[in-house]
């Protein structure tokens, strides 16, 4: 089983949106996946049309007041389950903020559903900001899948990244930490600036980065409001292919 954080600092990258086409390829390619919803905004969770209820969310399980085995729950997809997220997680920074085990509580939290390799993925969707959660997803997971937007201002946030994995490595809190890659989204093959953030991105990534885009897509951004998968909302379309596709490498890279 992998853990695997779906991270990137900066907000509107497609995180989110990237955690749930990919988890929901996986499963459809017959891959079992968890998705655990860290983002206090919950929208992994209304994304895939489950409810955000905070008795069975990942909040108590952080804060010992629930095992993650009773938390999980099934989606309307085979293979796929959820941990559903919830707003008050955001009071997780505050009462956590100063705590010792802030980077290892979500790793104790996992470790009993680690022991079992019921799963062959977990992906954490994790919060646009450099918190408590952001960085105890880190911290516990095994990579980092990076999702970067085709822009310049993505190639700052892209830096912060690599620089808090660096420091999550040297800390000796996961010390085996590895990048699994980076996948453009919002990629546009007519515009000049998507082709030059690429070729950026290539320089230095050039084994990270998949070979696979997610194009900028109205139908991709419109599935999430109506608790769609791209593949539910747009089943024929570009964005639908892409994401297999990307889920198919994802796969291959073991």
């Amino acid at each position: 089983m992998k853990m695997i954080a779906v991270a990137n600092q900066k907000g509107g990258v497609g995180k989110t949106t990237t955690t749930i086409n990919l988890g929901t390829a996986l499963a459809q390619l017959g891959k079992k996946v968890l998705i655990i919803d860290l983002d206090p905004q919950a929208n992994a969770t209304s994304g895939l049309g489950a409810e955000a209820d905070i008795d069975k969310s990942i909040y108590p399980v952080l804060m010992g007041q629930e095992t993650i085995e009773n938390s999980i729950q099934s989606t309307r997809f085979e293979s796929l389950d959820i941990v559903v997220g919830h707003m008050d997680l955001s009071g997780v920074e505050v009462e956590l903020a100063n705590s010792n085990s802030r980077l290892t509580l979500l790793r104790t939290a996992l470790a009993p559903l680690k022991k079992k390799e019921g799963y062959d993925y977990v992906l954490f969707d994790t919060p646009p900001s450099l918190g408590v959660l952001m960085t105890a997803s880190i911290a516990s997971a095994d990579e980092i899948l990076i999702p970067l937007q085709c822009e310049w201002f993505g190639l700052e946030g892209l830096a912060k990244i690599t620089h808090i994995i660096r420091q999550i490595r040297e800390s000796g809190h996961n010390d085996e930490l590895a990048l699994n890659g980076i996948v453009m989204t919002m990629y546009d093959s007519r515009t000049n600036l998507s082709k030059q953030v690429v070729r950026e991105v290539e320089t230095y990534f050039a084994d990270e980065i998949y070979k696979t885009k997610i194009p900028r897509s109205i139908r991709i951004s419109e599935a999430p409001s109506h608790g769609l998968t791209i593949f539910e909302h747009d089943p024929r379309g570009q964005g639908s292919r892409a994401y297999l596709e990307f889920a198919k490498e994802f796969a291959a890279r073991g």
